[in-house]
């Protein structure tokens, strides 16, 4: 029984193919053979051919205690077959089979951009192997640290850094931009990418489900699955709306004795396009993030992006390119007997041990081959580090933490540390015993294109864009001024940072904060929707709502101009749904000219109607009045900030 269910199910299709046949064959027996008897004959085989999926559809909806739309089909043909309407039931599931055909159809379009993503993924790399030669293998089998080789025209297998050649790669299945990207030695490279010319090899650094293409269809696919606020309503809304347009059909037919008129309000009752207008535009939405470089992760992200006016910045890696340098440098003699060159030597081996973009620039500026050794490490969060080194009680950081510390700053470096922060510097110092003998000025550039950027989010919609950064207020009110933000808080510690979140929440605004870094982990999850810089640490990214892909914060635009259209075509398809239904019903009891066929037909032109609406987000672009271009507003200068 459960086989036969399964087949013909399965078979749905052919199944709407031979109800079609007859009921051509049945319109041919009427108007060419005059032949009323065929006529009725292969138009009650239509009707029970079309009706029984339908029928099994009903019977295992109603198993699971589900009255669905299934379930007022199947009445409503039953019910025209028993007094002997085949025209209409014939008709009735005929277009109902073939609209679910088309939905499907249509539905598989619109899921085209993820299937291009799992379709670009790679199966096989050249690894090299023990013998020092380059040997296919199964990309589930590369692990961390093997040496790849691309050739031209081959996928990138795995996330890796270019070791040996140079090359050009089409990065669109990550960053979507088409223009091929050229990679050196040093490069980062991403799996799913195609090289274009050149040969290249790579050193594995992620693989499998860790690549950011792996990532991609991770999350792209667990977004199509959830639901937003919308769409449980409007599952909510099915489960009562369709047991109430029984009990109308119901009353209607015993009070006015009606079996037509009742099986017809079951018919044009049908809520086929409320149910699937919210969800395709979900899916539509999240394809054409996913096709652009923006992963959007759910339906929920996108209405909550949608009502966003204000946008929470961090500052370094995000308004900025995240690559200071050191621009100042000061040594101060003191009782240490430490000279210039071993002072900074400490320096280096201490940050060294961190991550930190600023760690990166002080290690990279100095450039030592050998570090000393460093014990007794400790990470103050928004402060620096404190270790010991040659038996030496070392500190670098900010002027907060040597406050906090109970380090003292003579009068001199006062003045010093005054200087950088006015010209817009980043400060590291270091104190050894407790005695500060290096000051370091440090800058950021800010990323190119970013006040375009900034002024298309305004044009947008946007009415606050605010950057905290735990940097000096200096450096964040260069940035802001630069930027045309609307404020601008420096010295902020992560914790500093979600409580200023929480108070712009707690005064009824809907915030979005962007950021790269582990300390904007709170603060991603703390705001609304949280969007993450794709080049950013794990933890930001895994914490996120929304990840911009390579980084590239010029799709933040594109992001939010997408989340309002889709909320937008979302209520579109909704009116569009409703209104057709009161229509169809009040047409019942106001026209004579409504039947079952023609509101069928009505149905399930209203669902192809709400499916083609939705897949105009596929094409998705930002207008041409939400740009801001070089003709309105001057490039953002690559200023050290």
């Amino acid at each position: 029984k459960k086989e036969m269910q399964r087949w013909i199910l399965q078979n749905k299709n052919k199944i709407t193919i031979i109800s079609g046949v007859f009921i051509a064959l049945g319109l041919i027996a009427r108007f060419a053979l005059q032949n009323f008897r065929l006529y009725e004959i292969t138009f009650l085989i239509a009707s029970i051919v079309g009706v029984i999926p339908i029928a099994i559809q009903a019977y295992q909806s109603l198993r699971v205690k589900v009255i669905g739309i299934d379930v007022l089909v199947t009445i409503a043909a039953v019910g025209a077959i028993f007094i002997r309407n085949f025209e209409e039931s014939a008709i009735v599931t005929f277009l109902f089979l073939f609209g679910d055909y088309l939905e499907k159809l249509t539905l598989n379009r619109t899921r085209s951009a993820i299937k291009e993503l799992t379709e670009l993924a790679p199966e096989s790399a050249l690894v090299l192997n023990d013998e020092g030669e380059f040997e296919e293998m199964d990309i589930d089998f590369v692990d961390e640290g093997d040496i790849l080789l691309v050739r031209t025209g081959a996928k990138v297998g795995v996330d890796g850094t270019v070791i040996s050649g140079e090359g050009s790669i089409n990065e669109a299945s990550i960053t979507g931009e088409s223009m091929p990207v050229s990679k050196e030695v040093g490069s980062e490279v991403f799996a799913g990418t195609i090289l274009e010319n050149g040969t290249i090899q790579i050193r594995a650094d992620k693989v499998g489900e860790d690549t950011s293409f792996g990532k991609i269809i991770e999350l792209v696919e667990e977004a199509q699955d959830s639901k937003s606020v919308a769409e449980r309503f409007i599952d909510r809304f099915s489960q009562w709306y369709t047991p109430a347009v029984l009990v109308l059909g119901l009353v209607v037919g015993l009070i006015t004795r009606n079996v037509e008129l009742a099986i017809t309000i079951l018919v044009l009752g049908c809520p086929g396009a409320l149910v699937i207008g919210v969800p395709v535009s979900n899916v539509a939405g999240i394809g054409n993030g996913a096709k652009n470089g923006v992963l959007i992760k759910g339906s929920e992200v996108t209405q909550s992006f949608a009502k966003i006016k204000t946008i929470v910045f961090d500052k370094t890696g995000t308004l900025t390119e995240g690559k200071p340098e050191i621009n100042e440098q000061y040594y101060y003699e003191g009782r240490q007997a430490l000279t210039e060159a071993e002072s900074l030597e400490i320096l280096a081996s201490v940050e060294y041990e961190s991550d930190h973009p600023l760690a990166k620039a002080v290690v990279d500026s100095i450039g030592l081959d050998e570090y000393k050794e460093v014990t007794n490490m400790d990470v103050v969060k928004g402060g620096g580090l404190k270790a010991q080194v040659d038996g030496r009680n070392v500190v670098v950081g900010n002027v907060a933490l040597m406050d906090k510390e109970n380090i003292s700053l003579s009068s001199q470096q006062q003045a010093d540390v005054a200087d950088l922060e006015k010209t817009g510097h980043s400060i590291v110092m270091q104190a050894v015993n407790g005695e500060i003998n290096v000051l370091l000025g440090i800058k950021d550039r800010i990323r190119p294109g970013i006040k375009q950027t900034l002024g298309s989010l305004k044009k947008q919609g946007v009415d606050n864009l605010i950057v905290l950064s735990g940097d000096n207020q200096g450096t964040v009110d260069l940035v802001a001024a630069e930027l045309g933000l609307t404020e601008a808080h420096g010295h902020m510690l992560p914790d500093e940072k979600a409580a200023f979140i929480r108070d712009l929440q707690a005064s009824g605004e809907q915030v979005a904060f962007v950021g790269d870094g582990v300390n904007d982990s709170p603060s991603l999850a703390l705001a609304e929707v949280g969007i993450a810089m794709g080049g950013g640490t794990d933890v930001a990214i895994e914490t996120s709502d929304i990840v911009l892909m390579n980084s590239d914060f010029n799709k933040l635009p594109h992001a939010y101009g997408l989340a309002k259209t889709t909320a937008s075509n979302m209520r579109q398809n909704i009116i569009i749904a409703v209104g057709v239904v009161l229509v169809l019903l009040t047409s019942v009891f106001l026209s004579d000219w409504m039947n079952m066929a023609i509101g069928m037909l009505v149905h399930e032109g209203s669902i192809l109607v709400v499916i083609f609406n939705a897949m105009r987000l596929m094409g998705y672009k930002v207008s041409r009045r939400h740009r801001v271009g070089a003709e309105t507003l001057p490039e953002a200068k690559r200023l050290n900030v």
